[in-house]
């Protein structure tokens, strides 16, 4: 599959952002109902560990094939490309973390970052007693259940690197498109034109435009709506801020075009996406 063809998903193909703190499920739940194949995509602000407890995995990570037995933990960064093909009844979790939001694991002068950073997979021993339990209490209610949740997902991966490989050369983002990441999310407030970003790094739209597909899976343009997007959901569940003021707050001179705009990313308005996550 070529680069311009892999999909960049939320969760799963799923088109929503991830408003909670982390999310934590079996594969089972999910991997079942989709004839245990997922084809290969990538994320754009996801981080995900899975653990294999039992079945086997057919997995695709970055062009590489490989068959995994249990037990087994496989590290996949954001931008990462994978695909699995479980057997039947494979037994195992899924934790995505929204990298953004767990920056003394993923930030650039994070002691983690390096490795992290890379995709890999290691001896899954011991790691499925600290699954089962972050599993339990997402599913939960309870006080201070997010820093609890932020607490055991670190954990959690401070042991995945105490049984990681070595740290080996990875793959480098090009720097001129985390010039244009880091530009974007310094202007999220702000209505600024792909000329514009283009302009600021000293390049054409459509170069800059091409780079990102290569890098991102999505235009330039479209990466921008994106990390928009996601400080619209989280703007909208951790804050009273109306509908009207998240969209001028994002650099949208119209709520209406704003609207639309998350119902085309979301597939819900605002207040319908707001509503979900009331309680």
């Amino acid at each position: 599959m070529a680069a311009d063809q892999i999909p960049t998903w939320q969760l799963y193909g799923d088109a929503r952002a991830l408003p909670d703190v982390l999310h934590v499920e079996r594969i089972v739940d999910r991997a079942a109902g989709l004839d245990w194949t997922i084809a290969p995509h990538r994320h754009l602000h996801l981080h995900q560990v899975f653990l294999l407890c039992s079945g086997e995995i057919n997995l695709q990570l970055d062009g590489t094939a490989r068959k995994i037995a249990p037990p087994a933990v496989i590290n996949v960064p954001r931008g990462t490309v994978h695909g699995f093909t479980f057997s039947a009844g494979t037994e195992g979790f899924v934790l995505t973390l929204p990298a953004d939001d767990f920056p003394d694991l993923f930030g650039a002068m994070a002691e983690a970052s390096a490795s992290l950073g890379r995709p890999f997979i290691a001896g899954g021993d011991g790691m499925e007693d600290r699954f089962q339990t972050l599993f339990a209490h997402h599913a939960e209610s309870q006080p201070f259940r997010r820093t609890l949740l932020r607490a055991e997902a670190t954990a959690l991966v401070a042991a995945l690197l105490a049984q990681a490989p070595e740290v080996q050369p990875h793959r480098r983002i090009d720097p001129r498109i985390k010039a244009f990441e880091d530009l974007a999310r310094r202007s999220l407030h702000e209505a600024r034109s792909l000329e514009d970003f283009a302009s600021a790094l000293s390049m054409s739209p459509r170069h800059l435009s091409r780079l990102c597909k290569a890098e991102t899976g999505l235009s330039a343009k479209a990466y921008v709506e994106a990390l928009k997007m996601r400080e619209a959901c989280r703007l909208l569940v951790y804050t009273r801020m109306s509908a009207q003021q998240v969209a001028y707050h994002l650099g949208f001179d119209d709520p209406s075009y704003f609207g639309r705009v998350f119902q085309r990313n979301l597939q819900f308005s605002p207040a319908a996406y707001r509503k979900r996550f009331e309680t």
